[in-house]
């Protein structure tokens, strides 16, 4: 079973047991514009909770990702590299960005469910 949380700063987190899928919203997508680089920090960084822990570049901006919940980076969407543009074609799908090892789950309570992140647009 897998549960879908939001940030106000338009990450999405999809828990998975202890593993957890990141990326961004549609909305971030659309206000970013075409994207033609993303990374994450390196595989096995522990970042705290409102951490950078991945960036984005699109023909307007450079904008930072942030961790929604203290973890572990467990790995990126290798697939960015070589199309960028996958984050904004189905950015809460295919164009997810980073695996985090959640490491206090706690955190999630403190997130926005899908209609709160929906109000506070």
């Amino acid at each position: 079973m897998s549960s879908t949380y939001y940030t106000p700063s338009h990450e999405w987190i999809r828990l998975e047991g202890e593993i957890a899928t990141v990326g961004i919203t549609g909305h971030a997508a659309e206000e970013l514009g075409e994207l033609v680089f993303v990374e994450a920090k390196d595989e096995g960084t522990e970042v705290a909770q409102g951490d950078a822990a991945a960036v984005v570049e699109s023909v307007k901006a450079a904008s930072d990702i942030y961790a929604p919940v203290s973890g572990v980076l467990a790995g990126f969407n290798a697939r960015l590299s070589d199309e960028p543009t996958l984050v904004g074609a189905d950015p809460e799908g295919e164009g997810w960005i980073f695996k985090l090892r959640v490491t206090d789950s706690a955190q999630l309570e403190a997130l926005l469910d899908a209609d709160a992140y929906k109000a506070s647009l």
